[in-house]
């Protein structure tokens, strides 16, 4: 049997484009926002989310069919919650100073929209495979678009990238300043709408289909 199929190629390929769930769904908005004024959070933050995600999808594909109905929802916070609290716990042991950066949105991902949808809507109706790769693919599609923030925010609004110097001395001494507006959350905003408005201006199907 093929390692990708066409239903689990579109599991895994589907949110990095079409149906990304940032930008097309419009989920885990709140953590884009606000972890993103620094490339290395926003990494990391990424890679939490598709670790959790991907992991979470597996263990509730695995249970789906011992799992009653009526007590699902509480089953899948549960496991939220435990593998949330194990990263969290590894995040302050080896990056403390990101696990500070990233502050309360490492617990928050409990919460988040993406993984809560998953778990839901694809692991509990699909295998553990295709769970898997919905979980690495939903995760990649997310981080994708936090590093983009990160990136740009951060080169733009201090000049560096992952806390080295980038924009060369020479400029600041010709007269560039850092743009302030970078690292506050209107620009978050504002940097999300034109990702937005250029993914569906180079995706107009979408918009038919909708």
């Amino acid at each position: 049997m093929a390692i990708l199929s066409g239903k689990t190629k579109a599991a895994l390929l589907g949110p990095l484009n079409k149906d990304n769930p940032v930008i097309v769904q419009v989920l885990g908005i709140c953590s884009a926002l606000a972890v993103t004024a620094k490339l290395e959070p926003a990494i990391v933050m990424a890679i939490a989310v598709t670790v959790v995600v991907a992991l979470a999808n597996v263990i509730i594909s695995l249970l789906r069919k011992l799992i009653p109905t009526r007590v699902r929802m509480i089953v899948q916070l549960m496991v939220a919650a435990t593998l949330v609290a194990i990263v969290s716990e590894l995040l302050k042991a080896y990056a403390f100073d990101v696990n500070r950066q990233l502050s309360v949105f490492v617990g928050l991902i409990v919460s988040n929209c993406i993984l809560m949808g998953r778990m839901e809507a694809f692991a509990l109706g699909n295998g553990p495979w295709p769970s898997f790769l919905d979980g690495i693919g939903n995760g990649l599609g997310y981080g994708w678009i936090l590093v983009v923030l990160g990136f740009v925010r951060e080169l733009f609004g201090s000049g560096t990238l992952l806390g080295y110097q980038i924009i060369p001395q020479i400029f600041y001494d010709a007269g560039y300043q850092n743009n302030g507006f970078m690292s506050l959350a209107p620009m978050a905003i504002l940097l999300t709408g034109v990702i937005i408005w250029i993914h569906r201006a180079r995706n107009k199907d979408l918009q038919e289909t909708e």
